[in-house]
C-alpha cells in the first residue's frame, strides 16, 4: 500500500514522516506517474491558492479530480479547502478540486498571528493539533463529524475522502492519518 502526499506545496514532509511512523509507504506526488502510483492521497496544509495554481500549471487538477472519485484522500487545512464544493473568501480565479459536499470559509480561525493549539477528540482519543490560518466549515453537510471544537465541526469524512481544518503532522497527533490508512 503506497500513499502520495502532494508535493507542490505545503507541509510535506511532516505527512510523509507522519505516514512512514505509521508503518505505510508513502511518496511524495509531483507528476501524474507519481499519483498513478498511489492508492491514497494526502493533500497536506499549505496555502489553498498556491497549490490550486500549481496543479494547474503541472496539468494535474483533473487528474486529482479523478483520483479523488475512486481512491482514498485527506485533506488538511489548505486541501479541505481544495477537497471542498463551496468556499467562502475563495479568489474568483481559483480551481477548486471538490469531492467533500461541505462548505467552508477560508482563514476564519484568524490570521497567521492567531494561530494556535488546541486539544481534540477524535475516534476516543485527545490529541493536540495545530489551527493556522484554518478554515471553518460552516456547513458540513452530509458528511460525518469526526471531530468538533467548540461546537464546529473540524473534522469530517465523506466515504473515501477525510478532512480536517487543523494541522495534525506539525504536533504528531496521529488518530485523524490512523484512521484514514485504516480505511484504505
Amino acid at each position: 500500500m503506497t500513499v502520495g502526499v502532494l508535493a507542490l506545496q505545503g507541509d510535506v514532509r511532516e505527512h510523509i514522516n507522519l505516514i512512514d511512523s505509521l508503518g505505510f509507504t508513502s511518496i511524495s506526488v509531483k507528476t501524474k506517474n507519481d499519483l498513478d502510483r498511489a492508492d491514497a492521497l494526502v493533500i497536506p496544509g499549505g496555502e489553498s491558492t498556491a497549490i490550486s495554481k500549481l496543479l494547474v500549471a503541472f496539468e494535474l487538477m483533473e487528474s486529482v479530480r479523478q483520483f479523488v472519485r475512486n481512491k482514498p484522500v485527506l485533506g488538511t487545512c489548505a486541501g479541505l479547502i481544495l477537497l471542498s464544493d463551496e468556499v467562502d473568501g475563495k479568489l474568483p480565479d481559483q480551481e477548486l478540486i471538490g469531492g467533500l459536499p461541505i462548505r467552508v470559509s477560508r482563514n476564519a480561525y484568524g490570521g497567521q498571528t492567531h494561530s494556535f493549539e488546541a486539544e481534540i477528540e477524535i475516534s476516543g482519543e485527545r490529541e493536540n493539533v495545530a489551527f493556522i490560518r484554518a478554515p471553518r466549515i460552516l456547513d458540513s453537510g452530509p458528511t460525518r463529524v469526526l471531530a468538533t471544537l467548540d461546537g464546529d465541526p473540524v473534522a469530517i469524512q465523506h466515504g473515501k475522502i477525510f478532512g480536517a481544518s487543523f494541522h495534525p503532522e506539525l504536533t504528531g497527533a496521529k488518530v485523524l492519518h490512523r484512521l484514514f490508512l485504516d480505511a484504505i
